[in-house]
């Protein structure tokens, strides 16, 4: 049976409740406070585990929070789905330069950069080194 306007899922979560709790993760975020974000992510995720921009969203949160194999996790996922996502290669390649992996990084720093011309991706690509 379809849901409608205003009922509840087997969480007891409306429509309403995921679009109002993204929007507050993304203020969270803007204001600095990655891990309550997160907390609303993870209700909104629960409910639709193929929103690819809550994981996006979770995915930068966890980065904020330096919680970077969770961040690496969620990055993956939108990559699976969204193979030419700019941001998404590149946020993921700031996360393995954070964790220490300079191989995995350069990778998609250069596939960012490929995909979007962005002079921050193109720099550091760094395809003349």
């Amino acid at each position: 049976m379809a849901e409608t306007s205003g009922s509840t899922g087997p969480t007891g979560r409306t429509p309403e409740t995921d679009v109002i709790d993204f929007r507050a993760a993304e203020q969270l975020l803007a204001a600095r406070d990655p891990r309550g974000a997160v907390k609303l992510l993870d209700g909104v995720i629960g409910t639709h585990p193929e929103n690819t921009a809550a994981r996006l969203l979770r995915a930068r949160a966890f980065f904020a929070a330096a919680q970077l194999r969770p961040a690496e996790l969620e990055f993956t996922i939108v990559l699976e789905r969204e193979p030419d996502n700019a941001f998404a290669h590149f946020a993921l390649a700031r996360t393995y330069e954070r964790r220490g992996c300079p191989d995995q990084a350069r990778r998609h720093f250069r596939l960012a950069a490929a995909l979007d011309p962005n002079p921050e991706y193109l720099q550091q690509a760094r395809f003349d080194s």
